[in-house]
């Protein structure tokens, strides 16, 4: 294999080193993060509106089954546009792009086609809501969930945590599996493709340390803030710089798989924890003895994780960037320290006059007889203010990546794999070496040339005595004698 830019930059090391490392970055802006301690309900365009449409703002009679009938007829309507007009028609036919070939990646298209056409019938739904008056007019379909941003980190650090665990288990598992680098962990890939090895570890795995990790985020039992002490310290521009390479590190883990851009590969990647490399789930067709097929494969069904993960990660760098106190139900104090307003009745008014440190530290709380200041929570995470512009910097490594990704589709992508040559001739055969002959046949063909040099000596002496007595014989002597051995 040729020891180029791709050789090092796909290497396992490095994408061991890049698949775990945005596990503890996730972790590590998750706990230096104010919003995920904002009491405050949380907003995300577009995804927001399509929670508060299907899970939240209910209203009542007739609204409901409306609200209901419409948000299901706008999933149907995003997995038909999804599959039929963006998959088939654009990325199949009109693009040709050989990862989305023979239905792969449809699940993902579908899944982001879904979240759009909610989107855009929530504003139908927000219109017909118009027609009901004052009455009807609070259900109306925002960007805000309905659930509080504490409650939402505390899912989404879930979501991450899983996603960004199964991908770095898939990055680990493709790599014992697959030998584009034979000389690569060669005694712990024997041992990982052995029985069921890789299975009874991936679940010993994922029980020990899901349950740690999703007690620690749900119960609070450990204080990032208490442990840390000013360790370390960050502002809302480290925390976007943080925020920005997290979703530079989430597409290197693409860019760096070994089948990138066509993720075409006559080697099915089995599943994390089982032992097949794809899901066939038949569901009966009406009136037809044929059937429909679901196929998950194994690659796609970690690259999607992959890119939900990565929405995440987006509405993280959202945050940091576009963060300010007061939205979020925070004040700072002199020293630049976040501070979580705690008591429903600030929260409820939301009066900005009572949201800051001069008020809040002066005056005291009815129900506590203790200032406002003391019942609230102080963090290390600091809020320096710092211009958009500013922090707008951070946006600058992820436009690079994306650019970088861009180049790097055209740059390998004039390597097409074949059925024969899935690596695309990355890797090299080895000149054949001549074949060892076993021990016992070298004792053989010892014996036999023994064999063969004992008669020779033999018509050799009978010659050499007709020699003696007949002169004549001599020529026909010397012709044995230029026989080889």
């Amino acid at each position: 294999m040729t020891r180029d830019f791709r050789y090092y930059f796909q290497h396992p090391y490095a994408r061991l080193i890049f698949a775990y490392l945005v596990t503890f970055c996730n972790f590590l802006i998750y706990a230096e993060d104010p919003v995920a301690h904002s009491e405050k309900e949380c907003f995300i365009p577009v995804v927001g509106n399509c929670f508060s449409f299907v899970a939240t703002r209910y209203p009542t009679n007739a609204w409901a089954f409306l609200k209901v009938f419409m948000w299901v007829g706008a999933i149907i309507i995003g997995i038909v546009v999804g599959k039929i007009i963006v998959h088939s028609l654009v990325f199949n036919r009109l693009f040709r792009l050989k990862m989305f070939n023979e239905g792969q990646g449809s699940w993902m298209t579908m899944f982001f086609t879904s979240i759009m056409s909610l989107f855009i019938i929530s504003w139908v739904y927000n219109g017909l809501l118009k027609i009901g008056g004052d009455s009807t007019i609070q259900y109306e379909i925002t960007e805000n969930m309905g659930i509080k941003n504490s409650v939402f980190m505390k899912a989404a650090a879930t979501g991450t945590w899983c996603g960004d665990f199964f991908t770095a288990w898939m990055v680990t598992d493709i790599m014992l599996q697959e030998k584009l680098y034979p000389h690569w962990g060669h005694a712990v890939r024997k041992w990982w493709v052995r029985n069921y090895h890789r299975i009874f570890l991936f679940w010993i795995i994922v029980v020990v340390t899901s349950g740690i990790v999703l007690m620690v985020i749900i119960t609070d039992w450990i204080n990032w803030d208490f442990l840390n002490r000013d360790f370390i310290t960050s502002n809302e521009f480290s925390r976007g710089i943080l925020a920005s390479f997290i979703l530079v590190m989430d597409l290197l883990i693409v860019m760096q798989d070994w089948d990138f851009p066509y993720f075409v590969n006559n080697f099915d990647v089995k599943m994390p924890g089982v032992n097949t490399a794809h899901f066939i789930i038949r569901i009966p067709q009406l009136l037809n003895p044929q059937s429909w097929k679901i196929h998950i494969s194994g690659k796609w069904f970690n690259y999607g994780i992959i890119f939900i993960v990565m929405l995440l990660d987006l509405n993280m760098w959202k945050n940091q960037i576009f963060y300010s106190p007061y939205e979020y139900g925070q004040y700072v104090n002199p020293e630049g320290r976040i501070i979580t307003v705690k008591d429903r009745y600030s929260l409820e008014t939301f009066n900005e006059t009572e949201i800051n440190y001069e008020w809040r530290s002066t005056n005291i709380n009815p129900v506590t007889n203790l200032t406002y200041f003391e019942g609230d929570m102080m963090m290390n995470s600091r809020y320096v203010g710092y211009s958009l512009a500013l922090k707008s910097i951070a946006f600058v490594p992820c436009l690079l990546s994306f650019l970088c990704f861009g180049i790097m589709v055209w740059y390998f992508g004039r390597w097409k794999p074949t059925d024969k040559d899935h690596y695309a001739g990355r890797l090299k055969k080895r000149p054949k070496r001549p074949k060892r002959r076993s021990l016992f046949n070298r004792s053989i063909a010892s014996i036999q040339n023994g064999v063969d040099l004992m008669r020779f000596s033999k018509r050799k002496a009978h010659f050499d005595e007709l020699d003696v007595a007949n002169p004549d014989n001599r020529a026909q002597s010397q012709d044995v004698q230029d026989v080889p051995v």
